[in-house]
């Protein structure tokens, strides 16, 4: 027995011998070489191969790095041995195939073979640009039946993922115009900053109804660059934000940014001395971006115009051709800022709107009764979302953001207690997070605290309410009693009017002298 074990360890030792041998005689370049030949023989009648270089002659092969990056995805799942990646300012870590590695991808139901071809660079000659030492590629193999089915879509399918992933892996940015329209020694008129916002829809406290709603809608719009175009429309979307403060619309922007993966612009229209400057701040924002235009009613004087007594002349759409809005230093020369609203029109849906492609614009106001009419129409504010008070679909994001909490977790007692007095008690999303924040450390606490707030809330909002009808019934009763004697003594009613018209004359007529 023990010369049968000693034999056989001789043969191992022999093998093992023989293998280093043709390692060393036969590099793996040589073997991969071989084996690709081997195999190109036996399916010379079934396969076309296409080879995509690292480097064409001195530029870099946009391609190859478009099939590194759209091969990461799929290689992170299905591949035996991977490399890791990340870039500069990446917060994510990117998985490839390994030198010489191969992967099976399928696209509309046609399987293809990719190979990551790895080999040494023979010595070169003198060069202004050095050549990296190892010569990378893919190769591509297809079928001779599928490729003209697949090969020219397949390959822009790669490169538009690519471009998606290589967005949501880079820094991304929030850009602001402190400077107004004026331009830095770059030629840009915008100041970044890293965007880091954390709020996600996932931590945003709404209904999950809505929720889902709007994610839906952002994932069409994202999608549906084919849409756009064989409908002729330009590939923009707006949306209106309204609701009273503290109902989270800055906390809604940030979620839809980090969701879609862009910029966001935060446009602080009082800063735009005039709409030339509004159209070159238009002209330097990016492709896959949010535009953002807060309180807008607050802005400037862009109010609704059917409210408005103003005699100023008006376009052929009804727009005034000129609405001033408050100073600021180095406005215009009569020292307020000449925004028009037509302007402002132009910048939403107008032809300078369509000077970039995939950019949203995102309103918000808390008064929404006091926005122009034409502001609000599809076009230029597409989605309206109204950001309502704290509603308990939305109290249990919150409880399970602060608190911790899930479903088994909730007293059921106190749940029902909250559930029945929180539509009572109108309460912002922010007043609901400072209350959970200042108990996080005590969960019971903070449920009890949450509910003597939510009912102390509601008697305050029933006292006003209460108050606000008596004011109203008594209003309707003096009008009524006005009407009452006017018609019985029609003489005395028009004597009054004709003294308060004689009167109002005189005001206006001291007025003009002054």
């Amino acid at each position: 027995m023990k010369e049968f074990w000693s034999s056989l360890a001789s043969l191992l030792g022999v093998l093992a011998f023989c293998q280093s041998i043709l390692h060393a005689v036969f590099p793996p370049e040589l073997r991969f070489a071989v084996l690709k030949l081997f195999k190109r023989l036996f399916n010379c009648s079934s396969y076309c191969y296409f080879d995509i270089t690292e480097i064409d002659g001195v530029n870099t092969n946009e391609l190859y790095n478009a099939v590194q990056l759209y091969l990461s995805s799929s290689a992170s799942i299905t591949g035996s041995r991977l490399s890791l990646t990340r870039a500069l300012n990446s917060s994510s870590t990117t998985f490839g195939l390994s030198n010489n590695d191969s992967l099976v991808d399928t696209f509309n139901g046609v399987s293809v073979l990719w190979e990551h071809v790895v080999t040494q660079r023979q010595s070169q000659t003198f060069s202004w640009r050095p050549l990296p030492e190892e010569k990378r590629g893919f190769t591509l193999r297809i079928k001779k039946g599928d490729k003209h089915l697949i090969l020219n879509s397949y390959l822009d399918y790669i490169t538009e993922k690519a471009n998606d992933i290589r967005r949501k892996n880079q820094e991304r940015f929030l850009y602001t115009n402190s400077r107004g329209g004026s331009l830095d020694s770059r030629g840009h008129p915008w100041e970044s900053v890293p965007f880091k916002h954390p709020s996600t829809f996932d931590t945003l406290a709404m209904d999950p109804t809505t929720k889902k709603e709007i994610m839906d809608d952002l994932r069409d719009f994202s999608n549906g660059q084919t849409f756009y175009q064989k409908t002729g429309r330009a590939w923009k979307r707006g949306y209106l934000l309204y609701g009273p403060p503290g109902t989270g619309k800055s906390s809604m922007i940030a979620a839809m940014a980090n969701f879609l993966g862009y910029d966001v612009y935060d446009l602080e229209l009082t800063e735009v001395h005039t709409n030339s400057e509004l159209r070159k701040l238009l002209m330097k924002t990016s492709s896959k971006s949010i535009i953002v235009i807060e309180d807008i009613d607050c802005s400037i004087n862009l109010g609704n115009r059917k409210k408005s007594n103003s005699g100023g002349r008006q376009g052929y759409d009804g727009t005034p051709h000129e609405m001033r809005g408050g100073g600021g230093a180095g406005a215009g020369e009569d020292g307020v800022n000449s925004i028009t609203l037509s302007g402002l029109l132009n910048f939403t849906d107008g032809l300078w709107s369509c000077c970039g492609s995939e950019r949203i614009f995102v309103f918000t106001t808390n008064h929404i009764e006091k926005l122009d009419p034409a502001l609000l129409r599809s076009g230029r504010m597409d989605m309206h979302i109204f950001m309502s008070y704290c509603t308990f679909p939305a109290l249990k994001i919150l409880l399970q953001n602060y608190l911790g909490f899930s479903e088994p977790d909730m007293g059921l007692q106190i749940m029902e207690e909250i559930e029945a007095v929180i539509d009572k008690a109108q309460m912002t999303p922010a007043d609901i997070s400072e209350v959970l924040i200042k108990n996080r450390r005590h969960k019971d606490k903070a449920l009890s605290e949450l509910l003597e707030a939510l009912r102390n809330m509601a008697e305050r909002r029933k006292k006003e309410n209460w108050r606000s009808a008596r004011e109203k019934n008594s209003t309707e009763v003096e009008e009524e009693e006005q009407e009452k004697r006017a018609l019985e003594n029609p003489k005395q009613g028009c004597d009054e009017e004709f003294e308060e018209s004689c009167k109002k004359e005189e005001e206006d007529d001291e007025e003009k002298l002054n």
